[in-house]
Parts: structure tokens; sequence; C-alpha cells
């Protein structure tokens, strides 16, 4: 079979040493692939004044398939204020490329699995009945709807006449809010469609029945947001009764999730949320199994074929700059086995992730946080892996 083509974007910060990594960790398990760098991330905002370029979205659109490590964003003002001289004061706004990208190829179902792994000393712990310690497994894949919602980019501060009228035409905003002088005004909009809330659906429910689970979780609020969540959630609903009449359908809002979460986590198989529930969510859960070192995320569209796999860490700049990355590229890794059950290299997969668990239970080799450091430069004196020594324990465990 002719190699794969995956396109790799590193991006920003530690997204280019835990890519780096990753690829020596498909090697060393077999994978055979050619790798094409695409350009994204800060250096191209401030350089260009566009942190997408379209040589990158044109890889994207012949290759498909695509590894991304981090980028960097910042505040509009702070975004402007970095741009190079000669582009200053020409019209260029700056969007996060990665929602821009998500939008772009309609990357919306978003997967994001949250697993203990068994030895890991980051494992949420509670008390029993009893007063013991018990560590209770979590195995949950949150669906985060991925184009929509509050991400969507639909907003405006000091709305033109046109936005402003529409908006004064609706009760709420007329009776709360006309009071406020029109440059002081920023709104957000909250956009749900039923295809897109359908599609993320449906891939919850696809998975629950997959995996033998008898419920989804719907995580929104509906008894306050009632248009958008009251739409994901009846979208739920009837498609339970309709399509999946042996998964039941439970309702959880946002707040009471962040409760129940660290009093029950393993009571949760499968959650769906939109945009920014899912992404609170996603990461309160990885909390909960040690963290943003070992949260993964697929995000695809089932129609084109495009697919992007990413850790759901951000760049940590700061951590970038030492000598030694002392990073755990534990997240990178497992997006990078998510991204081979993507293609049904399922034999390479399972190997990876055997040699990450076996890493992680037999506690010889452990990054700063898992060791519980502050992430400062000395840390690899103190015990810790380095990011490469992290890769090289898991290189090992393949070729035992």
């Amino acid at each position: 079979m002719a190699k794969r083509t995956i396109v790799t974007m590193p991006g920003d910060g530690i997204g280019k040493v835990v890519l780096e990594e990753t690829l020596r960790v498909l090697d060393a398990a077999g994978f055979e692939a050619e790798y094409i760098h695409g350009d994204i991330g800060w250096e191209f905002w401030c350089n260009e004044g566009n942190p997408l370029p379209d040589r990158t979205i044109e890889l994207l659109k012949k290759h498909k398939i695509a590894l991304f490590g981090a980028i960097t964003s910042k505040p509009k003002d702070k975004a402007a204020a970095e741009l190079s001289p000669a582009l200053q004061d020409k019209g260029y706004t700056y969007y996060s490329p990665i929602v821009s990208m998500r939008q772009m190829f309609d990357l919306d179902i978003c997967m994001r699995p949250c697993r203990t792994l068994p030895g890991n000393p980051l494992n949420f712990i509670r008390r029993g009945s009893g007063g013991q310690p018990e560590e209770p497994v979590v195995d949950v894949m949150i669906f985060r709807q991925n184009t929509e919602g509050l991400y969507g980019g639909v907003e405006w501060t000091n709305p033109d006449d046109t936005v402003y009228n529409a908006l004064m035409t609706h009760k709420k905003f007329r009776d709360n809010f006309a009071w406020c002088p029109r440059p002081e005004l920023a709104v957000s909009t909250r956009i749900f469609t039923k295809k897109y809330t359908s599609r993320i659906v449906r891939a919850a429910f696809e998975y629950a029945q997959k995996r033998g689970f008898d419920k989804i979780t719907v995580c929104e609020k509906p008894n306050v947001i009632r248009e958008t969540s009251g739409m994901m959630l009846k979208t739920a609903q009837e498609m339970s009764k309709n399509e999946f009449p042996g998964i039941r359908v439970e309702d959880v809002n946002i707040d009471a999730m962040m409760m129940w979460l660290t009093k029950n986590p393993e009571n949760y198989n499968v959650i769906v949320a939109g945009n920014m529930f899912g992404d609170i969510v996603s990461d309160a859960f990885a909390g909960l199994i040690g963290g943003l070192g070992f949260a993964t995320s697929a995000q695809f569209n089932p129609e084109s074929g495009v697919a992007v796999f990413e850790p759901t860490h951000g760049s940590a700049p700061k951590y970038a700059g030492y000598e030694t990355s002392i990073v755990n590229p534990i997240a990178m890794i497992l997006s990078a086995v998510m991204m081979l059950e993507h293609l049904n290299e399922n034999e390479i997969a399972g190997r990876i992730r055997k040699a990450v668990i076996d890493v992680v239970a037999e506690g010889n080799t452990r990054a700063y946080d898992m060791l519980k450091l502050r992430g400062t430069p000395d840390v690899v004196n103190q015990g810790a892996a380095s990011t490469r020594r992290m890769a090289d324990a898991i290189i090992a465990k393949l070729k035992a």
C-alpha cells in the first residue's frame, strides 16, 4: 500500500516539540507516511497578517488528514499591536486559525476522550463511604459541536444601525439593554443549526451504540438558554425515540455537571454539548485523568473526509524557551493514536496506546506534571523526564 500523506502543523511554542516527538513514536511503531509541513500560527499572523495561510489550506484540501500541535492566540488589541509595521492599519483582523480551520472545512464533530491510565499519580481520588480513598475509573467521550455556538465569531462592538435595530425588535433587549450607549455595547451570538446539532448528537448515539452504553448525557442549559440548548436536548430526545430506542437521554445542566463529575465521574460515558460547554466539560474531565498533558481530540467532517488531530493544551510559550523541553508529549502521542484509529490502522494504534499505558503504569518515567512539580527549567535535575526521554520510554516499550 502506498504511503499515506499527513499534513503536520506544529504551530507555536510547545506544539513544535511535542509533534516532533510524536512523529518519532509513529516511525518506531512502523507507521509509514510522508509528512508535509503546513504553516500555521502566530509567526504568520505577525509577518503575513494571516495565521492560517492559503498554502496550508490547499494542503488540507488535498491531503485531508493532519496532525496539529498548538497555537498562540491573543486578544484583538494585542494581536493588532504585534503585526509587522508594514501591515499596521491595513485592515487585518486576527481570528484564531484553528477556529477558522474548523469552520472552513466544517470540522463540526469533535471527539475528546478522557480515560484513566492506570498508575497515573494524577488520577482523581475520592473518599469512599467508609472514608477510605478510592480511584474511580473515568471512561468518557465528549462530543463537542465544533463550529457553531459562542465560537461562531458572529459578534459586534458598537453595532451598526442594521444590527442594533434588529436587536431592538426583541423585548428582552429593549427592556434590559436599551439604556446602554451603543459605543459601550458588545454583543456575541450563540447560533445552533438543526443540521449540525443533529450531526453531533447522532455521532454521540452511534458511539454509545458501538460501545454498548445505554445512555448519552446532554450537557447544556435548556432551562435558561431555551432556544439553543433546547434545540440540542429536543434533537437528542427525538433521535432516541425514533432511531436509538435502546439508548436513553440524560439532561444535565453544565453547572451541575461541574459538581457531579467530581462526585461520580464513572457514571458518565458519552456526553454531547455545544461548542463552549463542550470545551468546558472536556477540560474538567481532563483534570480527572491527569490534566492537559493527557487530553486529546479529533475533529472531522464525515462528508469531506478532512480530519485534524490535536492535543487540547495550548502553546505554553514560556516552556518552549527552555534549553531542555520538559512538557509531557502524551496528549500529542495519543492524539496521533486517534488519527491511526480514524485511518483504520488499529494494530499500530493499539501498540502505541499499550506502550503509553505500560510506561505510565510502570512509573519509572514521569514528566514534571506527573511528579507534581512546578514547570521550571530545573525539573529534569529533580527526576522529571524531558519530553524526549518520555518519548524514548514509549519507543522502548514498542521495541521490547
